[in-house]
């Protein structure tokens, strides 16, 4: 028992200090991982990585921002570079990284260069995942780089076209791997498989475990190991830990709510408001935006490169609010729960086609908050959704709000259709929360007293977004954002002054203008509400406290007279010149 307890504390200890250089990995990536300024590993790349560097397959299940990109990443880069030093002239694709959107493909390839800079030319990563010609994709996968990151689909489409070789394929990774198999991509998985040696490392990489998940798991690995990392595990000791919250409301009081939220500045920090169609999107900008509350949209019928730069521009903390669908998990949520005619194979494709999810992989850095303006239609999309903060080891708050069953369809104008089911959706969050031993959803109670005093106000705002007005506002920001993607590609790098012109937050002005109702007068306000605003914007020089030096002087000299200068063309008086 002694010994065996021995053993216990010292694996305790070594775990404790656990670091990149214990794990022996090579000077050059240590030198990058430095450079990233990563200053530990967290506990499923703790995990992951030394049992990737033994060669074996891996299946990790972690929360969102825990890591699991670097997880994957730093173990098979080192495998690469010791291949290239024993065989330093056989060229070859060596690891193909499979995800499910073209936006994680991008921010996938963006960590895996940070993580290169010092192995010279030893190793290439390329991203064959976005929209552009064939003859692209060929000139790229024609210099053979050793790391290839794409979408199914896009890969397959390249070995059917013989640009690519899966031959010499050592590692495959399958990031976000149960929103692949739901995106429909299963048959294209199949396909690359038949092509694919048989004796090669697998990673497979998901927030959830699921059905799907197994699938691939069987279709896949050999004997892998399976690293399941629950909230706690994962949770830093100073901080990565999400307070979440609900509010149970009518329907138009999401409006009123999000109103006294926003314009009372009660959410510190970046926020993402989740809503559940792309008209709801517009809706609550166009609504917001008429009391002067700036914030940016972020869906599926933007153009990639728009919004890639908005995703890019949100974590440079140029805006602060931004407004999400995550149609993926919403059309996914229509398979499972709503009956239809439609075959399972062509929703799938629906799925494929659509390759966005707002909740799902992209990177979305420092969010305080989460709100879900709309709740999510499954639990698993509700975990998603709230992994957009508490990432990283910092702390968040995840807000929803809930209709009750009684309050649906009785403001028609701001009814939606997935409300009808919230309290159900809600139940099974709950039960998912605590089957995972998750932090509890707690009421949250505004004083509704103090908040009606705002409702005529949002009453006139909500009125004047009309459907017109919505669909006006769709088209003309989709406009835009496709002339600021033809810009983002051809000028921006060479044009940064562009960069005013390109702010997704601008004001649509589909609405008309109401001036007054970006001003709250001082009658509408609690006294409590009115202290705490002057707090907040108490650090903020409105006025110069001290009197500018150089007026001061001005005003002292005013009074004063000065010797006039005499011309003397004009009093005819001059000085006599003499010889």
């Amino acid at each position: 028992m002694n010994a065996k307890r021995k053993n216990t504390e010292s694996n305790e200890e070594s775990a404790d200090s656990m670091t990149f250089e214990s794990m022996g990995l090579d000077q050059r990536l240590l030198q990058a991982i430095s450079r990233l300024q990563f200053s530990k590993p967290t506990p499923v790349q703790e995990k992951a990585i030394p049992l990737a560097l033994e060669g074996k397959d891996i299946l990790a299940r972690a929360k969102t921002g825990s890591g699991k990109t670097a997880a994957y990443s730093i173990p098979v880069i080192e495998s690469l570079i010791r291949m290239k030093e024993s065989k330093p002239d056989e060229k070859a694709v060596r690891a193909l990284i499979l995800v499910p959107t073209r936006e994680l493909a991008e921010q996938c390839l963006r960590l895996i260069n940070n993580l290169l800079p010092f192995t010279g030319k030893l190793i290439r990563a390329v991203n064959i995942a976005n929209n552009v010609a064939e003859s692209i994709q060929r000139s790229l996968l024609a210099e053979l780089p050793e790391i290839v990151v794409s979408t199914p689909a896009r890969v397959l489409s390249n070995l059917n076209n013989s640009n690519i070789s899966v031959k010499g394929i050592t590692h495959i990774v399958i990031d976000e791997a149960d929103l692949i198999m739901s995106y429909g991509y299963e048959d294209d998985l199949a396909s690359i498989k038949k092509q694919l040696p048989k004796t090669l490392q697998v990673f497979l990489m998901s927030a959830t475990l699921t059905a799907d998940v197994n699938t691939l798991k069987s279709m896949l690995c050999r004997n892998p190991a399976i690293l399941t990392l629950h909230e706690e595990e994962n949770a830093d000791s100073e901080g990565g830990k999400i307070d979440q919250f609900m509010v149970k409301c009518s329907e138009f009081d999401k409006f009123l709510l999000a109103y006294v939220i926003f314009k009372l500045d009660l959410i510190k920090g970046k926020t993402i408001a989740f809503v559940n169609d792309i008209d709801r999107c517009y809706r609550l900008k166009l609504f917001l935006e008429q009391f002067g509350i700036r914030s940016c949209v972020l869906n599926s019928d933007l153009p990639v490169n728009s919004r890639l730069h908005v995703v890019d521009q949100f974590n440079k903390n140029i805006y602060s609010l931004l407004i999400a669908t995550d149609d993926a998990d919403q059309i996914a949520a229509e398979e499972i729960d709503i009956e239809s005619t439609t075959s399972k194979k062509s929703k799938r494709r629906k799925l494929k086609e659509s390759e966005y999810g707002a909740s799902r992989g992209i990177d979305f850095q420092n969010v305080s908050c989460v709100l879900n303006f709309d709740l999510p239609t499954t639990a698993r999309a509700y975990t998603h959704r709230i992994g957009r903060t508490g990432r990283a080891g910092n702390s968040g708050m995840a807000l929803s709000f809930v209709v009750p069953s009684d309050q649906w369809g009785k403001h028609k104008a701001s009814s939606l259709e997935t409300a009808k089911r919230d309290e159900k959706i809600l139940a099974r969050i709950q039960n998912n929360q605590q089957k995972q031993n998750e932090t509890e959803i707690k009421p949250y109670v505004f004083d509704m007293k103090q908040v009606d005093a705002f409702k005529y106000r949002t009453e006139d705002a909500f009125r004047a977004v009309t459907k017109t007005a919505i669909r006006e506002a769709r088209m003309k920001e989709l406009k835009q954002e496709m002339l600021a993607s033809e810009k983002l590609k051809k000028y921006f790098q060479d044009n940064p002054e562009e960069l005013e012109q390109l702010r997704h937050d601008r004001e649509l002005h589909s609405v008309r203008v109401q001036s007054h109702l970006k001003h709250i007068p001082d009658y509408l306000l609690p006294e409590a509400g009115r202290n705490s605003l002057v707090k907040n914007l108490g650090f903020v020089g409105m006025k110069k406290t001290s009197e500018n030096r150089i007026r001061k002087a001005r005003s002292l000299h005013r009074g004063r007279s000065k010797p006039k200068r005499v011309d003397p063309l004009k009093s005819f008086k001059a000085k006599k010149i003499t010889k």
